[in-house]
């Protein structure tokens, strides 16, 4: 068995066999796809996983050798972090450090509790707030609160992406013409 132990960015990138992004697995994970032949390595992250007779390359991007049929959510789920990630972790009013979240509408008002109605604040663009909706205050929203959207959000959720994965997810910054 290969001695492996958690490396920086210690998750690997799964393919299916059609090159599609499925998920991120642990390293561990990873490289017994690709020993017991379920997989093959196409990108190597850092380092060596050594067992007593072999040494393999900690796989950083794998693609299934047979193609797996999943059913993909059709939403991305709603916690704090990834209100956080998706807003910059960025106050929504004021554009200072969050540390909160708010209801834009609030809750005691009837708001729901949803990616259209949840942005982050900052502690004192909270407090101020209060129970009022930003309108009352004279506040404007420097966003419109969505859900966030695209492959990278639906197979990373609010997990920061290793940089060897961006021709997978899309994530390569638009080029400006000069």
């Amino acid at each position: 068995m290969p001695d492996i132990r958690p490396t920086v960015g210690s998750g690997a990138l799964v393919l299916n066999a059609t090159y599609e992004p499925l998920c991120v697995v642990s390293v561990r994970r990873a490289a017994i796809l690709v020993l017991s032949a379920k997989a093959v390595c196409v990108a190597d992250g850092d380092g060596i996983l050594h067992s007593a007779r072999d040494a393999l390359p900690v796989p950083s991007v794998v693609r299934l050798t047979r193609f797996v049929r999943v059913p993909y959510r059709t939403h991305v789920g709603l916690s704090r972090r990834a209100i956080f990630a998706r807003d910059g972790w960025r106050c929504a009013y004021c554009r200072g450090p969050a540390e909160t979240i708010d209801h834009v509408f609030p809750r005691s008002r009837g708001g729901r509790h949803a990616w259209e109605n949840v942005v982050a604040a900052c502690a004192r663009c909270n407090h101020t707030k209060g129970d009022k909706t930003p309108a009352e205050m004279g506040w404007r929203l420097h966003a419109l609160p969505a859900p966030p959207k695209g492959t990278a959000w639906r197979v990373l959720g609010h997990r920061a992406p290793d940089p060897r994965w961006a021709d997978w997810l899309d994530l390569r910054e638009p080029e400006v013409a000069a």
